[in-house]
């Protein structure tokens, strides 16, 4: 209620030790607070917020165009709510490595879990369209270690993403994932792999956790978690599902509406009052209200 009640640092211990688990964590993304609840609710390890999602939701394509301020009102915003670990899109730091110390520092005061940063030049560009460049290793070595020595939790996870697959080819980008866990990295994520036997030969070369990309209508096959937990993949993300469902959802409803001039032949369709009040813990609300409002009565009779 209210917010969450699993402090920051305790929902990060949880993301460390899962990532040292060995079992698979499943990240969607929430667009959202009400769909973090959801997640949370559906039995999830963690939430994602994408880049990509929070640009859309502005209206804007996925070129690098928000800010870290925009960035991390809305991780602030789904963190909030859940008790889940949040993992959070920071693109490339928002700069240089002084920008990236400062994002790893501003993301914490969220109350996230950890961050991705990428090694795409600024702006970047969504990773499964053609037209990406990537920096030199040495600059993308140089966010890295402004990134972890600027944390002031041990337990907050600095994730590297590289983009080099698509640009230099399989080999770069291990050899890149390699010098990025080198460089401080916990947890490694290889943007744009083709298929299984991409993400086995990742596996095998790189020892640090490795985080999958299933997204739609994106490079990379939809691969099921059990073929992702028998590969060894720590951690999968599914960072625009919801949004592209509930904006399907929308269009379909709309359409109809303006073609019937009425909502009625949808209603079946929608969340009802009591499953949103439901989600929403409507009832704890009114019952701490009541209890507060009980006690104060009680302390002023006496």
């Amino acid at each position: 209620m209210l917010h969450s009640s699993v402090s920051a640092s305790e929902r990060r211990r949880t993301f460390r030790a899962g990532l040292a688990s060995g079992r698979l964590l499943r990240f969607p993304g929430a667009f959202t607070p009400l769909s973090a609840l959801l997640i949370e609710e559906l039995g999830f390890e963690g939430v994602y917020v994408s880049g990509a999602v929070l640009s859309a939701s502005l209206g804007l394509p996925d070129i690098g165009l928000t800010s870290l301020g925009e960035v991390a009102a809305r991780s602030h915003e789904i963190a909030r709510v859940t008790r889940l670990p949040a993992l959070v899109d920071a693109d490339t730091g928002f700069g240089g490595p002084l920008n990236a110390a400062r994002s790893v520092q501003v993301l914490e005061e969220m109350g996230v879990a950890g961050c991705h940063i990428e090694d795409q030049v600024s702006p970047k560009r969504c990773g499964h369209l053609e037209g990406k460049t990537i920096v030199a290793r040495e600059e993308m070595l140089a966010r890295i270690a402004a990134a972890v020595g600027a944390r002031r939790d041990p337990d907050f996870v600095i994730c590297a993403r590289t983009d080099a697959r698509a640009v230099e080819g399989i080999e770069a980008a291990i050899e890149r994932a390699r010098a990025y866990v080198d460089a401080g990295a916990d947890l490694v994520f290889p943007e744009a792999l083709a298929d299984v036997a991409e993400f086995e030969r990742f596996r095998r070369a790189v020892d640090a956790p490795i985080l999958a990309n299933m997204t739609e209508f994106g490079k990379t096959d939809l691969l099921d978690v059990a073929t992702l937990s028998s590969i060894g993949v720590n951690v999968v993300i599914y960072p625009v599902t919801l949004l592209r469902l509930a904006m399907g959802a929308m269009e379909g409803g709309l359409r109809a509406l303006a073609s019937a001039g009425t909502q009625r032949g949808q209603v079946s369709e929608m969340q009802t009052r009591a499953r949103l009040y439901e989600l929403l813990d409507y009832d704890g609300y009114t019952n701490f209200e009541a209890s507060v409002s009980a006690g104060a009565l009680t302390t002023d009779g006496d």
